[in-house]
């Protein structure tokens, strides 16, 4: 029997040539080891029933794409033990550039991406708001708490969420300006982190936070053409 997690692993690496599209789910079946290979990609209705139906199955496929970039914060290139466990831990520049460099294999199918997860996936949430802000929010912030958390961030209370959303802005700052400028994408990253000393001076409040991050993600969607 089909493991859909399974797939979808193998899925991944179809990313940089197929997208985040349902054929990559599709020809995901050809990666198996030989001993249940199959000689044929899956059928459109075997990726409905594995990974949803219609825009379901690519949005399946974008989070499973997202989730891999957090498991790999932290992570040399050329190992899966976590960088935590050198001495000393990585910095939190460290850990963003290298989540940077995540995205270059699926950097021109990101805006696409970011597109299909802020989408409603109803009709009358669609009438409400054209664009759904928790992906977009929860996108930065899961970049940002891994960040905190591999590098040994030790903030309390009010600093825990200053912090995290200052990191997030900065991070997503920097993501919107990868997909326009790719190659000056890290010094950017870096001046944000340079004049924001304290980590919170590019958000005035929290609550500022969530606006500025949908924002950002409707400027990357807009300049694609999408929508």
């Amino acid at each position: 029997m089909l493991s859909s997690a399974r797939l979808l692993k193998l899925a991944l690496p179809l990313i940089p040539t197929h997208g985040f599209t349902r054929a990559a789910l599709a020809e995901s079946v050809l990666a198996l080891p030989a001993s249940s290979q199959h000689t044929a990609p899956l059928s459109d209705t075997a990726v409905s029933a594995l990974f949803g139906e219609g825009d379901d199955a690519r949005r399946t496929l974008i989070n499973a794409w997202l989730a891999e970039g957090i498991s790999q914060m932290g992570k040399t290139p050329s190992s899966t033990s976590p960088l935590e466990q050198a001495s000393p831990r990585p910095s939190v520049r460290d850990i963003l550039h290298q989540r940077l460099r995540y995205n270059e294999q699926a950097l021109q199918y990101l805006p696409e991406a970011f597109a299909c997860l802020a989408t409603p996936t109803s009709i009358t949430s669609m009438m409400l708001t054209p664009l759904d802000p928790v992906p977009a929010v929860k996108h930065a912030v899961g970049i940002a708490d891994e960040a905190c958390c591999v590098s040994g961030d030790q903030s309390l209370q009010l600093s825990w969420y200053t912090r995290r959303a200052a990191l997030a802005g900065i991070y997503t700052a920097a993501e919107l300006h990868q997909l326009a400028s790719p190659k000056t994408a890290h010094a950017f990253l870096d001046s944000l982190l340079a004049s924001s000393s304290k980590l919170h001076a590019s958000v005035e409040e929290i609550g500022l936070f969530g606006g500025y991050v949908m924002k950002s993600w409707q400027g990357i969607i807009r300049s694609s053409g999408i929508f």
